[in-house]
């Protein structure tokens, strides 16, 4: 029960992370390469420390990683974590394919006599 617990902690975190919009800007720019908080940051109308914020919130959701080089900090995206969204919102999208094929054949069934 514990790790289910967990894994709804997780994917809420992910969801709440994906709610602001520029959190989803940051995972944009770093979805094909990894960047440097500074390049980062220049896309942004907003202060050093408010990003800073967005990355923490973003690494604690395991949708960002974030790896020191020197006095540098970059990021890349966190691959498993969009991994774990994509199970959670599979699991609503397969029951939606099951109940539209239900449907299908009923009408199917009404229609056709089949």
């Amino acid at each position: 029960m514990a790790s289910h617990e967990d894994g709804l902690e997780q994917t809420q975190a992910i969801l709440r992370a994906l709610a602001e919009p520029r959190r989803v800007a940051i995972l944009k720019l770093v979805r094909c390469r990894e960047l440097r908080a500074g390049e980062i940051s220049r896309h942004f109308r907003t202060t050093r420390p408010a990003i800073s914020q967005h990355f923490r919130v973003l690494i604690k959701a395991g949708l960002l990683m974030e790896r020191r080089e020197g006095t540098r900090r970059l990021y890349r995206i966190r691959p498993q974590g969009f991994a774990q969204l994509r199970s959670f919102l599979e699991t609503f999208w397969d029951e939606k394919l099951t109940k539209l094929k239900s449907a299908a054949e009923a009408e199917m069934k009404d229609t056709h006599g089949v």
